[in-house]
């Protein structure tokens, strides 16, 4: 009888979709095999969702194109070391939230000595006309910290479940489900206030 390669038997048992999981590995190893089709193939089919991800973390498009680069050169560097437990596409994403948060923490780095003026009176009545809810709610969801952000967009935007939450920030499911509570919490008491003093 044959041997089944031990590789591929502990592909299949995490495997909730055998097909596309296959067509993970074959591109995979056409680019390890130095296809520029494949990789292009790879670019594209993930470069959107990774692009999104960054810029609803950082909401900024200049930052959001820098580490969306940066986390496809992380990913074509690291692609040898891929393992079959999860998706290609949650190991991108996890990939892409690790890029953020570290260069956001660089970026709270190079401005911690910076003073900030005026933080005080952000609740001043008597302001003209408030933007749009869409505006005022991605003001207050860039107020969160950078881990709360992180699992709020993956969860609540990218559909994620808190099992691959966990997966892809290395957390406990239990550590996701009460960042996401605080961060819900946070944005109801956020709006609201701005909706009372708009009143």
């Amino acid at each position: 009888m044959a041997t089944r390669n031990p590789k591929q038997l502990h592909c299949v048992s995490y495997t909730e979709r055998p097909e596309e999981r296959l067509d993970d590995r074959q591109l995979i190893e056409q680019i390890l095999s130095g296809s520029p089709q494949a990789e292009r193939a790879f670019y594209d089919a993930h470069v959107d969702r990774v692009f999104r991800l960054a810029y609803r973390m950082t909401g900024d498009e200049v930052q959001a194109q820098e580490y969306t680069q940066e986390s496809f050169v992380r990913a074509f560097s690291s692609l040898k070391k891929f393992r079959c437990d999860a998706r290609l596409s949650t190991w991108m994403h996890r990939i892409t939230v690790s890029v953020v948060l570290n260069g956001l923490r660089k970026v709270k780095r190079h401005r911690s000595r910076e003073v900030e003026i005026g933080s005080e009176h952000h609740n001043i009545k008597g302001r003209t006309a408030p933007p749009g809810l869409k505006r005022l709610l991605e003001a207050a969801v860039h107020k969160l910290t950078d881990e709360a952000r992180a699992v709020l967009v993956l969860h609540d935007v990218e559909g994620y479940q808190h099992k691959e939450i966990g997966e892809i920030l290395g957390i406990p499911v239990g550590t996701s489900k009460a960042r996401l509570s605080r961060a819900r919490e946070f944005l109801r008491h956020e709006l609201q206030h701005t909706s009372m003093e708009w009143t």
